[in-house]
């Protein structure tokens, strides 16, 4: 241990006649455990919410949409080979547009209709489990005897708002007009019900309707899907891949991937995110105004002590150095205890699920708690920064002092 070392710790650790610095040095030590206890578990808190939001956004929706603005996907073989460009791991075929669904004789209600291949939609969506954890199954959608009417699966709070449960009709209609005797009239279609789909995201579950890809093409009155939708081996990669896409396709083609789409959302979570992360860490501020309070008594209580040093040979480096040690040791321990016990704060929350959330409100069912090993490094070095920076001022004035004035006013 190096002398600056050893002196330094003697001064932390005196219980006699520096029992009010020894107590504003805990309180210090306290302070900035309290601060990065409560950055490290509210990091956690908004990065769990993103990352769930994130996964039910992405289970119900593609990473990458391409749009054909002129004409259809007519060769679907060709169009998918095309499209599966380096990180693409699945392409499927859809026709979206919106419609009216009514149950019996109640008011028709506003959907968003998605005509869907049964065969290629899972390899870009979760459809397949979101229909298992509700009820039905999508085989149930493409495999219906002639004589029976087309299927249709829908939203979990969808079906709850229709009141409709498995086996009953609905009736839908979509805007495109058909000729009739009596003229131009709304398309109309009775549909039986045959799955009920839980995704887990509200926006999805609340206004989705589901049908086959035949079925959307008859009720929109087009001959050939225009949209193409894409899963990547890593949703990260969505940007590029975009970009990729747009220089390849031309402008025949539009691109979107699912940042762009849920770019609103992921803005307010990323300020909340940063606004929390400033306001929690005022606390470590604050514990750093103790430590400069808490080495600034112990310069004017150990100024003889520090004139006796500086005429026995210590320079003016090695008192400075004997303060810094002191508030980094209170920087160093703090912020480990701190780290700690942010860390089981977040294990013990996430595992047993202690911040219940109604899902009729809001997206998801319970606040997660991840850590990112990026968010935590930057918590324990900004901390430790901030309690080095503290040091300066009361080591500076130590370093200055003058050994004969010092020891004159004794």
């Amino acid at each position: 241990m190096s002398f600056e070392l050893y002196v330094a710790k003697r001064y932390l650790t005196a219980r006699r006649r520096q029992a009010l610095i020894s107590l504003i040095s805990g309180v210090s030590i306290v302070g900035v455990g309290v601060g990065v206890m409560a950055l490290v578990s509210a990091l956690a808190l908004m990065t769990g919410v993103q990352a769930e939001l994130r996964d039910r956004i992405v289970g119900s929706q593609a990473h990458v949409y391409v749009y054909k603005l002129l004409g259809a996907f007519d060769d679907m073989d060709a169009e998918v080979k095309r499209l599966t460009v380096p990180g693409v791991a699945g392409a499927a075929p859809a026709v979206t547009g919106v419609g009216l669904l009514q149950a019996t004789a109640a008011e028709f209600t506003p959907v968003t209709l998605k005509g869907i291949d049964t065969a290629r939609e899972p390899l870009v969506t979760d459809i397949a489990e979101a229909v298992s954890a509700g009820s039905g199954s999508l085989e149930a959608l493409a495999g219906r005897p002639p004589e029976a009417r087309d299927g249709v699966i829908l939203g979990s709070d969808l079906a709850a708002s229709l009141g409709v449960r498995l086996g009953d009709t609905v009736v839908l209609m979509t805007p495109q007009p058909t000729l009739t005797p009596g003229g131009f009239a709304p398309r109309r279609r009775p549909l039986e019900v045959v799955g009920i789909a839980r995704f887990g995201f509200y926006q999805t579950d609340s206004t989705s309707a589901f049908v086959t890809l035949d079925t959307a093409l008859s009720m929109f009155g087009e001959d050939a899907p225009d949209l193409m939708q894409l899963k990547l081996d890593d949703l990260e990669e969505a940007p590029r891949v975009r970009r990729v896409l747009e220089q390849s396709l031309g402008a025949e083609y539009q691109v979107e991937d699912w940042t762009e789409l849920n770019k609103p959302l992921y803005s307010a979570l990323w300020l909340e995110k940063v606004a929390i992360s400033l306001t929690i860490g005022l606390i470590v501020m604050v514990a750093a105004l103790n430590i400069v309070a808490s080495l600034v008594l112990l310069v004017m209580e150990k100024s003889r002590d520090i004139a006796i040093l500086r005429t026995m040979g210590a320079s003016a480096r090695s008192i400075r150095k004997i303060f810094v040690y002191q508030g980094l040791t209170i920087g160093l321990v703090g912020t480990g205890a701190g780290t700690i016990l942010g860390l089981l704060v977040c294990f013990v929350f996430d595992y047993f699920q202690l911040i219940q959330l109604d899902d009729d409100v809001y997206q998801i069912t319970y606040i997660p708690f991840h850590v990112q090993a990026a968010d935590l490094a930057i918590v324990m070095v900004s901390a430790v920064l901030v309690c080095l920076i503290a040091t300066v001022y009361p080591s500076r004035q130590a370093g200055r002092l003058d050994p004969a004035e010092a020891l004159r006013n004794q």
